[in-house]
């Protein structure tokens, strides 16, 4: 977010969760002229960068037991949709 900021673009960040972990997450939206757009994408995948990590993950093992295991998930990195807006206006 700073990086997209230092170079011009204006963000904003809402704060999210979701997907198998139901851990936070970050997501940013932008505005940008068509021809800016390979530059934000840009500079996301420089500055999001995948991991590996170990998650516990519990699992009923009978009706009221839960057994817990450590699995390897990849965290990280970033999902871009690029859609194009009939009208923007900044009041």
């Amino acid at each position: 977010m700073e990086e997209l900021t230092r170079n011009g673009f204006y963000v904003t960040k809402l704060a999210t969760s979701g997907g198998l972990l139901r851990t936070g997450n970050m997501t940013l939206l932008t505005g940008v002229e068509d021809e800016k757009v390979d530059d934000v994408i840009e500079i996301l995948r420089e500055f999001s960068s995948k991991r590996k990590q170990l998650v516990e993950v519990s699992q009923p093992a009978m009706s009221d037991i839960f057994l817990n295991f450590p699995v390897e998930v990849t965290v990280g990195g970033a999902t871009v949709f690029v859609i194009d807006i009939d009208r923007f206006e900044k009041l």
